[in-house]
């Protein structure tokens, strides 16, 4: 039974660029839960695979968003992130294949010789512009707003990660994917950070009526941060949806932040393990900022026995580009 079949319909009504993407794969980790000796059943959504753009959790997010951008008429895509977002590499590739200007705001240096994400950038079109703080991004990105429409265009910005209720809102879209796809899991791990792809999972969960716990592995900012967040973006959600208040905010938020380690994009021994293990074991790439130290938390609750039995199912988002950095 769902919270609200209404609400669903109009999760399914809002548009989306075309084609949509895909079902991206579920797949048994077999060759990891022996290695572990694991009870529960281990599966994985490949979100990493989705073809365009290298993949992960940002392209599924601007089907969505990008899809916004064009209908208030906007020619040129704005956004933020590290010299290395996958975010921005994903909107870059968007507005590319849209035919739309794109700017990114990264804070950090301008790299001698671009590599991984900042390469793609570069030769997807993007102009990048550099800001020294993170707390600078989003003055830069209201300033070359003002010059663009000084100039005549249209700008769209996009927050950090698309993570907007309609960004979430495509992760509200990819559970109902993943019922077609297996039965729901009882518990879903992900990588979580600006907060959008893991309110859209609980929101999707919410919304179909399942117990599932959703629990995101932080790869920076405190639970309580995140978790505040989520819940903001929850509340736009269900006003997005028509929903009356509570409905989404109301569901549970679970942040693990003891796998953060030295900070954003700096790898723990445990997130190294994560991925020589993922890649030794399944062929299966995680990336040092993000998938890693959530993969790291999983391995950890199953070491330490949290589940006897049923299934636990991770969320890849992508990033493997990062290897490359």
């Amino acid at each position: 039974m769902t919270v609200s079949r209404s609400a669903l319909d109009r999760l399914d009504a809002i548009p989306t660029l075309t084609p949509a993407i895909a079902p991206t794969p579920v797949e048994e980790l077999s060759r990891l839960r022996a290695a572990l000796h694991a009870a529960p059943r281990l599966l994985i959504k490949r979100d990493d695979a989705i073809p365009f753009g290298f993949g992960g959790n940002k392209v599924r997010k601007l089907q969505i968003v990008a899809a916004q951008a064009l209908a208030t008429g906007a020619d040129t895509l704005i956004t933020t992130g590290g010299v290395q977002s996958n975010h921005a590499r994903a909107t870059a590739a968007v507005a590319a294949k849209l035919g739309l200007g794109c700017v990114l705001i990264a804070n950090g240096t301008a790299p001698a010789k671009p590599t991984a994400n900042a390469l793609l950038d570069r030769l997807l079109g993007a102009e990048v512009r550099y800001v020294n703080a993170r707390d600078e991004r989003a003055p830069a990105m209201e300033h070359a707003a003002m010059e663009l429409r000084a100039r005549g265009r249209r700008p769209f910005m996009i927050p950090l990660g698309a993570s907007t209720a309609h960004g979430a809102a495509a992760y509200a879209r990819a559970v109902g994917e993943l019922l077609t796809q297996h039965p729901a899991p009882d518990a879903i791990v992900l990588s979580t950070s600006s907060g959008g792809t893991q309110a859209g999972i609980v929101a999707g969960c919410a919304l179909h009526g399942l117990a599932t716990r959703v629990i995101g592995v932080s790869a920076d900012d405190p639970s309580t941060s995140i978790a505040a967040t989520i819940r903001r973006i929850l509340a736009d959600l269900e006003s997005l949806l028509e929903m009356p208040p509570g409905l989404l905010t109301g569901a549970r938020v679970e942040i693990d932040d003891r796998f953060v380690g030295g900070g954003y994009g700096i790898p723990t021994p445990q997130s190294t393990e994560a991925i020589e293990l993922c890649a030794s074991r399944e062929a299966i790439f995680l990336d040092p900022t993000y998938t890693s130290k959530a993969m790291a938390g999983l391995l950890a609750r199953i070491r330490g026995g949290e589940w006897s039995s049923g299934t636990v199912l991770f969320w890849h988002t992508g990033g493997q580009v990062g290897l490359f950095a």
